[in-house]
C-alpha cells in the first residue's frame, strides 16, 4: 500500500538541545510493506515497516511499526493531514496534502500493523527502491500544441489541473480528458470539434473552458444544467458557428468571463440578466439585431459588441400582441409571477413552467406572458458596462434593446416620458 503526500519528520529531542525543525514538508511516497531478500538490510521475518521515499532518498527510510506507535493525530484527516508519533526513534511523521480517502485507508493499515495483526491480512508490498517518476510531484499542467505531440497510447496524468491541446485537429473531445477530476482549466482551442459531450459536466472542478476556433454549432442544454453551474467562471466560444445559446445557459451563474466573438449569433439568451457575476462580455462580429430586455440588468466591467447588424429602433412602431380581455392562462401566469408564487414541473405541467420561464418584464416592473406590446428603444451601453468598445465605425456606444409593456397604459406612459426627455 502506498500514499503520495508531503512529509515532515520532527525529531522530538531537538527542543532539548535548543534546536527546531525547518517546518516544511517534502514531497514523498509512503509505503507499507516488508523488506525484500536483497537490497535492504534484513529485519525479523514478516515484519511490517513504514518506508518514506523522497527524491533525495529513493531507497527509503524504514520504521518498524509493530508496537512502535505512541499516538495517532487525525483531527484534520478530512483536510489530508495527520501525524503518526513513533516511539523509537522519537520522531513525529507529519503528513499533509494527501488525498483524504487514501490517507484514512493508509492510517487504518498502519494501525493494524502496530497492533500486530497477521501480515497475511495487511496490504503489504515488497520494499524496494522507487523510480524518480514515482516520487516526483504529480504533474498539474500539460500543454500540447501539435498533433504529433498528442498522446495516443498513454493516459493523461490523473493529477492534471491545466490541460491545453491546441492545433491537434481533434474532431471530438477525447474521453480520457473527462476522467481528469482535478481539471480546472481545459483549453481545446484551434481544433475541429463539432459537438460537446454531456460528460464534460462531470468535471466538477472545471473553472475555465476555452473552445475558441472550432466547429461548434450549439452549446448543449445538458451542460447548462450540470455541475458547471457551480464551477465554470470563464468560457470562450469565439470563432465557431453558434447561432443561439439555450435558455438554460443563464443557469451558469458563476460565469465571470464570456467570449462569443465571430459566431453567427442572432440573439442572446432571453434571461441573460441572471448572469449576475458576469463582468467581461465580448460578442463582436455576430448578427445581433437587438439586445434582450434583460440585458439592462447586467453589471459589466467590459463590453464589446462591435460589428453587429443592429436594427434602427423605432418606439413609434410597436409590435402589439395584446389580448383583450386577458385569457385565464395570462391572468394566472401574471399572478404567479407578480406574487412570486413558487412553481416547478412536479406542481404544474412542464410546458407551463417553460412558458413562465420565458415571461416578459414590463417597464412598470410587473410580468406578462403572451399579451404585451413590444418595442425597441435605444440604450447607451455605458448603462451596463464601465468600458465599452464602440459598436460601429461611427463612434457610437448605443444599441437597440427590446422593451415590453403589459398594457396600453404602460406603453403610453413610457412614450410620454421618452417624448419629454427628447425635447
Amino acid at each position: 500500500m502506498k500514499l503520495q503526500c508531503e512529509v515532515e519528520l520532527v525529531n522530538r529531542h531537538l527542543p532539548t538541545f535548543g534546536l527546531r525543525g525547518r517546518g516544511k514538508g517534502t514531497r514523498a511516497v509512503l509505503s507499507l510493506g516488508r523488506p525484500s531478500d536483497k537490497g535492504l538490510p534484513q529485519a525479523p521475518a514478516g515484519a511490517a515497516h513504514l518506508v518514506i521515499y523522497t527524491l533525495k532518498d529513493k531507497t527509503g527510510s524504514r520504521y518498524k511499526l509493530k508496537e512502535n506507535i505512541e499516538q495517532f493525530f487525525t483531527r484534520f484527516v478530512e483536510e489530508g493531514k495527520a501525524t503518526v508519533r513513533l516511539k523509537e526513534p522519537a520522531v513525529d511523521v507529519c503528513l499533509s496534502k494527501a488525498n483524504s480517502s487514501n490517507l484514512k485507508n493508509f492510517l487504518s493499515a498502519v494501525r493494524l500493523a502496530h497492533q500486530g495483526c497477521a501480515v497475511e491480512t495487511l496490504p503489504l508490498l515488497t520494499l524496494a527502491p522507487l523510480k524518480t517518476s514515482e516520487v516526483e510531484k504529480p504533474k498539474t499542467k500539460m500543454v500540447i500544441t501539435s498533433k504529433k505531440d498528442y498522446p495516443l497510447t498513454k493516459n493523461f496524468p490523473y493529477s492534471l489541473e491545466h490541460l491545453q491541446a491546441s492545433y491537434c485537429r481533434l474532431a471530438r473531445i477525447d474521453m480520457r480528458m473527462l476522467c481528469l477530476k482535478k481539471l480546472k482549466k481545459l483549453d481545446l482551442s484551434h481544433n475541429h470539434i463539432k459537438k460537446l459531450p454531456a460528460t464534460i459536466g462531470d468535471l466538477v472542478n472545471l473553472q475555465e473552458l476555452n473552445l475558441n476556433d472550432n466547429h461548434l454549432e450549439t452549446f448543449s442544454e445538458v451542460l447548462c444544467s450540470s455541475t458547471l453551474q457551480k464551477s465554470l467562471q470563464s468560457l470562450d466560444l469565439s470563432q465557431n458557428k453558434i447561432k443561439a445559446l439555450p435558455l438554460q445557459f443563464c443557469q451558469l451563474q458563476e460565469l465571470i468571463y464570456l467570449k462569443l466573438d465571430d459566431n453567427e449569433l442572432i440573439r442572446f439568451p432571453f434571461k441573460i440578466g441572471q448572469l449576475t457575476n458576469l463582468r467581461f462580455l465580448s460578442a463582436a462580429r455576430n448578427k445581433l439585431p437587438f439586445l434582450p430586455s434583460d440585458f439592462k440588468k447586467l453589471s459589466l466591467e467590459y463590453l464589446d459588441l462591435f460589428g453587429n447588424a443592429f436594427e434602427q429602433p423605432n418606439l413609434l412602431v410597436p409590435n402589439i400582441q395584446l389580448t383583450v380581455p386577458l385569457t385565464l392562462l395570462e391572468i394566472s401566469a401574471r399572478t404567479i409571477l407578480n406574487y412570486r408564487i413558487p412553481y416547478a414541473s412536479h406542481i404544474i405541467p412542464f410546458h407551463l413552467c417553460r412558458d413562465l420561464d420565458t415571461s416578459k418584464s414590463c417597464d412598470c416592473g410587473k410580468s406578462c406572458l403572451s399579451s404585451f406590446i413590444q418595442a425597441t428603444v435605444t440604450m447607451n451601453l455605458h448603462y451596463v458596462a464601465h468600458t465599452v468598445v464602440l459598436v460601429d465605425n461611427m463612434g457610437g456606444t448605443e444599441a437597440p434593446i427590446l422593451c415590453y409593456f403589459c398594457s396600453l397604459t404602460c406603453y403610453s406612459q413610457f412614450l410620454d416620458r421618452s417624448t419629454k426627455s427628447n425635447r
